[in-house]
């Protein structure tokens, strides 16, 4: 478990603690740490904790293993032990994947765990949409198709209408770990929608946080991806915003 809270102050000048706690329980194989604290204020604190790792062949194997409410409950219990305030679940596909029922199932563990107020990746996408009046989106993904159809499910069943799909094209599941900023927009750019009304981009591990405010400003609408959306989400309920340059989920 991490927390990047320097509590060191070599200056001798006093130190302000966070007000604010949020829990992330992030996948095993999660490395995109640096880039969700970017959202974070001053005044709020991240405490990371892994799920267990877990066997897999492809992409639906590894997602689905991650469904299981089982998995949040360590973890969780991890970060309700030093006082946080609110519980997401940082992980994109591995809590669409089980539909509806699945996301609301992650959240009634998390809540058993511990956490005072529970949330998953795939409910903040929602959330934001909804924020931004997105109801066409336009979605890119990296996932292989199984997964990828799981997503244009679970997207539709929650009121969305999913205008376009893309994905970015890998060979294997273990390509993602090294997907750059430039091939997220060639992807962006492959799979927007002239009447959409927002840009999705999934899945925590590819790198966002640099390309939301450009690709809005290309596009002229709203890019939200699910680091962006967690971080928010888990931010506001507990009374915080979320920080970043020219991004229009921020603002609402």
């Amino acid at each position: 478990m991490s927390d990047a809270t320097d509590p060191n102050n070599a200056q001798g000048a006093h130190v302000s603690h966070p007000r604010s706690r949020v829990g992330v329980v992030a996948s095993f194989d999660f490395d995109r740490d640096r880039e969700i604290w970017r959202w974070a204020p001053e005044t709020a604190s991240l405490f990371i904790a892994r799920t267990d790792p877990v066997t897999f062949s492809d992409n639906l194997e590894l997602v689905s293993s991650l469904n299981r409410p089982g998995c949040v409950d360590r973890p969780t219990r991890e970060v309700c032990a030093i006082g946080s305030q609110v519980v997401t679940y940082l992980c994109t596909a591995c809590s669409f994947v089980g539909g509806a029922a699945g996301e609301r199932a992650l959240r009634k563990a998390m809540r058993t765990a511990g956490a005072p107020q529970a949330l998953t990746s795939a409910g903040s996408v929602v959330a934001a949409l909804r924020a931004l009046e997105a109801r066409r989106i336009a979605v890119v993904h990296p996932y292989e198709p199984p997964v990828g159809r799981r997503l244009g499910e679970y997207l539709t069943g929650e009121g969305l209408e999913v205008l376009s799909l893309t994905d970015l094209g890998l060979g294997s599941v273990h390509e993602i770990y090294d997907v750059s900023y430039e091939q997220v927009t060639a992807a962006v750019r492959a799979g927007v929608h002239p009447r959409a009304d927002a840009v999705f981009i999934s899945c925590t591990a590819l790198p966002t946080y640099d390309l939301i405010a450009p690709l809005e400003e290309e596009f002229g609408k709203p890019v939200v991806t699910v680091n962006q959306a967690t971080i928010w989400a888990a931010l506001r309920a507990v009374g915080k915003r979320a920080i970043g340059p020219r991004q229009q989920l921020l603002t609402v």
